[in-house]
């Protein structure tokens, strides 16, 4: 089937490459002519593990190909998906701008039937505007639909969970354009949920904000913890063994980031305001999420005594491991309190220091954690890559001017870090 994906940002790219290993011919289109010459070398913009490989190998064989010409795209195709960016506002709220562009662009070159598939994330009743305003904008009296079709990828594990995912939502508005969408998705053995347009909008910020309250759940858990003399860890086993609440999402940390549920969630409080609904359940649950960056530095600042003049080292920069993601990682929020508390600070990071750098030009980026240790009165890891699970810890010992080290993931024992000499404070143990 012919399927044109606009927008080449992290959903649009992998979308389109996934859709294209299943069979599909795929063009994906993007206003950014550096990124389309990009991906027309054969490199990505993006990191994420697998895809590179994955993009080359259906460029040769030439299911997907890459284009900044809307119409040439939509003339290609009869599913047209809208995978542009929705950044948030200064009050929250989805900028939905580049949405409604590519609704005008699509409706000024859409010549016959097309199903306009939202793939971005946008709040419930979208759906409505981009039917208006490409109707609005069609110079010829065709026939289309509107779905929505969310996406639910993981970076760091995005090609798995496009091609193996828990479950495919489709909302529809036609008997046709459902037909169409299960033909589509065909070569995928998942379950298959067709709703209207608005319950699937609605399901992808009801599940990422529900997400962050389980997050944000075992952080406010891990405080209690701390004061009763508990191990959150054994905590989250006991009550993720229960199938009703289940062990994901039940790792108390430094808190959650990311461009999904951070993103989701405030602008799910904001849609909820706007239908006349104060959600507090989720105000909390991003305070608390703030809240828990901080507590690493406050967890630093009683096991050294006083930060200013202190020298911080940073593992981890990336919101996650397996990404280069720096939008609204805790590291940054970590990064700056310590900074404000007059310290200064090193980090490494494995993937993500290039997009760290543009954020945060002032610190001094490592070429390796070790770099990162040295001379340091305490050491803080952010982000729990593999790497560092396999870290020789006691050279990283010795490199250390005070062997304090706050373990803002939980990567590490407690008690052999103690046995190697370290000062060691987790989350919640």
């Amino acid at each position: 089937m012919k399927v044109c994906m606009i927008g080449t940002g992290y959903v649009g790219l992998v979308s389109g490459t996934c859709f294209a290993e299943m069979g599909h011919e795929v063009i994906c289109v993007d206003v950014d002519k550096r990124k389309i010459d990009v991906l027309n070398k054969g490199a990505i913009p993006i990191y994420e593990p697998g895809l590179e490989e994955l993009v080359k190998r259906n460029v040769d064989a030439g299911r997907l190909s890459f284009s900044t010409d809307t119409r040439e795209g939509v003339d290609r195709s009869l599913f047209v998906f809208i995978a542009v960016g929705t950044p948030p506002k200064d009050n929250g709220e989805p900028d939905l701008s580049s949405i409604e562009q590519v609704a005008r662009e699509i409706g000024t070159a859409m010549r016959d039937y097309k199903i306009i598939v939202e793939k971005s994330t946008v709040p419930v009743q979208t759906g409505r505007w981009v039917r208006t305003v490409v109707k609005r904008f069609s110079k010829h009296s065709n026939e289309f639909d509107v779905a929505s079709n969310p996406e639910f990828l993981r970076e760091g594990s995005a090609i798995k969970d496009f091609l193996y995912p828990d479950r495919i939502v489709l909302g529809v508005e036609s008997k046709r354009a459902e037909e169409q969408l299960l033909e589509l998705y065909k070569p995928i053995d998942a379950p298959k949920i067709v709703t209207d347009i608005a319950s699937a909008e609605l399901i992808k910020h009801a599940s990422n904000s529900f997400l962050s309250t389980k997050i944000s759940f075992i952080n406010a858990l891990s405080i209690i913890c701390e004061q009763s003399g508990a191990d959150v860890i054994k905590v989250a086993e006991g009550m993720g063994l229960d199938k009703r609440i289940g062990r994901d999402f039940l790792n108390a940390g430094a808190g959650f980031g990311g461009f999904c549920f951070p993103k989701d969630l405030k602008a799910f409080i904001g849609i909820s305001a706007k239908l006349g609904y104060d959600f507090r359940l989720l105000k909390e649950v991003e305070n608390i999420n703030e809240e828990q960056m901080l507590r690493v530095v406050k967890k630093t600042e009683e096991a050294i005594w006083n930060l200013r003049d202190k020298r911080i080292g940073i593992l981890g920069l990336a919101f996650k491991p397996n990404t280069d993601d720096m939008r609204f990682a805790p590291s940054i929020t970590i990064i700056k309190a310590f900074e404000k508390e007059g310290a200064t600070v090193k980090a490494y990071d494995p993937v993500a220091t290039d997009r760290a750098r543009t954020i945060m030009p002032d610190i001094e980026y490592c070429q390796s954690p070790y770099d990162a240790a040295k001379d340091v009165d305490a050491l803080v890891l952010v982000t729990e890559w593999d790497e560092f699970a396999k870290l020789d810890l006691k050279k990283l010992r010795e490199t250390m001017r005070q062997p304090i080290f706050v373990d803002g993931r939980n990567l590490f024992d407690p008690v052999k870090m103690k046995e190697l000499g370290f000062i060691y404070t987790g989350i919640g143990r």
